[in-house]
């Protein structure tokens, strides 16, 4: 294996150890990596399936008001409460700072805690608790 590759993966599995996730990908000049953990850690390396480019739509903010977006960090199901009878972790309005959990995702039978990546106010809920998100998929507006 790549130096190069040796080292992309000690990154990647650096970042999910660190952000308590349990799975992540990267694709690169035609290499995919993808490292998850569940009980023993598992690296896999292969090939990239072809990528293809689809146009993305503009986006349109008031100048006036900046919003940003808390996105998944993998795929699975979000669930914005601890369980059924507790209160959501956040709700519109409540002020986040970096690190606090926000949301968990179940991926693999794994709840993961979703912390957030930015500090300010929540401006919006994106998602519904119980359904599935994508990687990247954005989870809450933050002003």
């Amino acid at each position: 294996m790549e130096k190069i590759q040796k080292e992309t993966i000690n990154e990647l599995a650096t970042l999910l150890h660190d952000n308590q996730l349990t799975e992540i990908e990267y694709e690169s000049n035609g290499t995919y990596i993808r490292v998850a953990c569940a009980q023993a850690q598992n690296v896999t390396v292969a090939p990239a399936a072809p990528v293809t480019s689809m146009p993305i739509a503009e986006k349109t903010v008031p100048a006036e008001v900046k919003k940003e977006t808390i996105d998944s960090p993998m795929v699975g199901v979000v669930y914005l409460t601890k369980d059924p009878s507790a209160p959501a972790f956040v709700k519109v309005g409540d002020t986040v700072s970096v690190g606090q959990v926000v949301c968990l995702i179940e991926a693999m039978k794994t709840y993961n805690p979703i912390k957030s990546t930015k500090s300010g106010k929540i401006a919006a809920v994106l998602v519904e608790s119980g359904k599935p998100v994508e990687f990247g998929q954005p989870l809450f507006e933050i002003e």
